[in-house]
């Protein structure tokens, strides 16, 4: 071996040897890319309590607490598609509803939410935003992002066929405001007719569409946030949203 080969051999061992140092140390890796295969499913009643046999075969993908998370309470999903939607189911640990709002359509995200963003045609900058009090009361909107600059738009004619079903219910208390639980749970039915004129809807075997879970806690009047697909300080990063596998 000559020694231009040695040299360039000793290189190498040493760049390798710093790259598994920089590593122990604790340097940035890569966050693998949240990938989520959803099973086909025949429809079914949303009864909020997650009983339907159809999702006894589905396993909880965890939602992970954010930065400066105060609460570690376990928060999971699941999902599912239909012929004529998407089946969501969350459940979540908790302390006390931090739950005052009476109304669809107002800002829940100010207090105990489950939240869902799907992403079906990744050629255009807009998605499906869902939001679910703890009450049951929901805000689907419509969200073009322009560069970050966004804002929400209501469903027209949202009843019939258009509108979701949704349910929710509460684990070791009421379902009220400041009950003391042990936790709450969200089943929601999106029709894709409420989905429309998004592209790539409905999905087929094979469809990928972009998506996130998210859920926001005010335990002790402080907010704690969890997230599937890790974003910055918006929601609304939706080019960090994780994927969708249809199969």
């Amino acid at each position: 071996m000559t020694m231009r080969a040695v040299g360039i051999l000793v290189l190498a061992m040493l760049a390798g040897w710093g790259a598994l140092a920089l590593t122990k140390q604790g340097a940035p890796e890569e966050t693998a890319a949240k990938v989520l295969h959803v099973r086909p499913t025949e429809d079914f009643a949303v009864t909020g309590n997650g009983d339907a046999p159809a999702w006894q075969a589905i396993p909880w993908e965890p939602l992970v607490p954010r930065a400066a998370a105060r609460q570690s309470y376990q928060t999971r999903v699941k999902m599912l598609y239909s012929k004529t939607g998407l089946y969501v189911l969350m459940e979540a640990e908790d302390r006390v509803l931090t739950a005052t709002m009476m109304e669809d359509f107002l800002d829940l995200w100010n207090e105990d939410v489950f939240e869902f963003f799907l992403w079906p045609d990744e050629r255009y900058p807009v998605y499906f935003e869902y939001e679910i009090s703890p009450l049951g009361f929901e805000l689907p909107i419509l969200i073009p992002n322009f560069e970050g600059k966004f804002l929400g738009w209501r469903p027209w004619h949202y009843e019939g066929n258009r509108k979701t079903r949704t349910a929710t219910t509460t684990q070791g208390g009421l379902k009220e405001p400041g009950a003391r639980v042990t936790g709450w749970k969200a089943e929601v039915f999106v029709p894709y007719d409420l989905l429309k004129p998004l592209q790539n809807v409905p999905p087929q075997p094979g469809t990928r569409w972009r998506a996130n879970f998210y859920r926001v806690d005010y335990d002790d009047g402080k907010g704690t946030s969890w997230d599937w697909a890790r974003v910055g300080p918006s929601f609304h990063e939706f080019q960090k949203f994780g994927t969708l596998v249809f199969e």
